[in-house]
């Protein structure tokens, strides 16, 4: 049928036995998401267009998780606009208060989304959710109105581009490097409207952690979803988190793809972005002299138990550099829970970071992190826009927890090797 993975599940929610590029059809959704910045709009074109009641309260996702805690009246105001729709409508996954996470990290957490699903969200990085194999993308308010009131969402049936992954990367490469290392090579327009599917033995080296940042980040290049296939570590993960639905799609022998590359994922190292474009790839190593005001460690891509382990692994025993601000923002109350058990806190708090509680917070520049004319800060964010931390004057520089950990150490872009003395062999978890 000449169908890729994407091809399989739109085709499947929409009732179809085969779609083709460019089509435009009509899906079912299994999950719709909203969050404090994008669902008050959404709930006034709801309630505009004449919306009773939402097609199914079980399949609905409202995470007040950009500007929470509160940070100011404002958005105090957006999310009680939320927080009476969750209730009036019976929202069953309504998270708020002390059950709020950062809403990339909680859902696939909760179970509420599995292989196969199809789902929307009003937040561009909840392409997250195509690590569980699933078709997930991001779109706007009012589509997010839309699928809230009928439970369906119209799309463009994406082109695909395939990635090959081989070779196992080493200890302090994760998911980060190897996403940061494939916008280097396409740009950050080259997978526009495509979707980014990912295969190949390299897999099996690869967490479901590396997997979610990997999936996260291919917005980061213009893509509409980036989708793995649904193998047992997927399976595993889906089960051992209550997901209900599991679907597994694989695309077929002869998909057509637009462009196949192939990754040898043991030649990469340790990679940073530079300001201001996810594009801007050099290994740390290469960085030159670059002084920092700021290292944020967390966000839906860097936040899970997994990234912390490994900067808590750098950290400890280690002070920040004097002068400089480390922040670590679990992704969500269960992993600051573990975080907390395994003695991690206690290694952030004691090297001298500020642990937040879990929020997007300094990702968009809206709280708990924002910069000042000039600073330049290190995060394990996804996006380093021009002003995208705070002031425009500005810089953000991207990486993975490792060089994080390491750069906050050194009060410079560094390598982990620069400050643990070498590497060993990384294990997936």
């Amino acid at each position: 049928m000449n169908m890729t993975m994407t091809q399989k599940i739109l085709a499947a929610h929409a009732g179809r036995t085969s779609v083709e590029a460019g089509e435009l059809i009509q899906a079912r959704l299994d999950l719709v998401l909203g969050n404090d910045v994008t669902a008050p709009l959404a709930i006034q074109e709801f309630r505009r267009a004449g919306g009773g009641g939402v097609f199914d309260p079980e399949r609905i996702a409202l995470v007040l998780d950009h500007f929470t805690p509160n940070k100011d009246i404002q958005a105090a105001e957006l999310c009680r606009t939320v927080r009476k729709f969750a209730a009036e409508q019976g929202i069953v996954h309504f998270f708020g208060a002390g059950e709020v996470g950062i809403e990339h990290v909680l859902l696939p957490e909760k179970g509420l989304v599995g292989p196969g699903d199809a789902v929307i969200g009003a937040d561009s990085h909840t392409c997250t959710y195509g690590a569980l194999g699933a078709f997930s993308a991001g779109v706007g308010s009012t589509d997010l109105a839309a699928g809230m009131a009928t439970g369906r969402c119209w799309f463009k049936v994406p082109r695909a581009l395939r990635f090959i992954l081989r070779g196992k990367p080493a200890e302090y490469v994760g998911g980060k490097d190897v996403i940061l290392h494939l916008i280097g090579l396409i740009g950050v327009d080259g997978a526009s409207y495509m979707s980014m599917e990912f295969g190949g033995p390299g897999m099996a080296g690869l967490s479901m952690a590396d997997r979610f940042t990997m999936a996260n980040m291919a917005i980061e290049a213009g893509a509409k979803n980036g989708i793995f296939p649904a193998d047992e570590t997927a399976l595993d993960y889906a089960r051992s988190h209550g997901a209900s639905r599991m679907a597994v799609f694989e695309p077929d022998a002869d998909a057509v793809y637009d462009k196949t590359i192939e990754i040898d994922m043991s030649a990469l190292a340790p990679l940073v972005a530079f300001p201001h474009s996810p594009a801007g790839v050099r290994p740390a190593g290469e960085a030159g002299d670059i002084r920092l005001d700021q290292v944020v460690i967390g966000s839906c891509t860097n936040g899970r138990l997994e990234d912390l382990r490994t900067a808590a692994g750098i950290l400890k025993g280690n002070k920040a550099a004097k002068g400089l601000r480390l922040i670590v923002i679990p992704g969500s109350p269960e992993v600051y829970l573990r975080a907390i058990e395994e003695g991690l806190v206690r290694i952030f708090i004691e090297a001298g970071a500020v642990v937040g509680p879990p929020t997007c917070g300094p990702c968009l520049g809206g709280h708990m992190g924002v910069l000042a004319e000039g600073e330049r800060a290190l995060a394990t964010t996804n996006r380093n826009f021009k002003g995208r931390m705070g002031h425009p004057g500005s810089e953000v520089y991207l990486a993975g927890p490792a060089v994080a950990a390491a750069s906050a150490v050194a009060g410079r872009i560094t390598t982990p090797e620069a400050v643990t003395g070498g590497g060993r062999e990384r294990k997936a978890e």
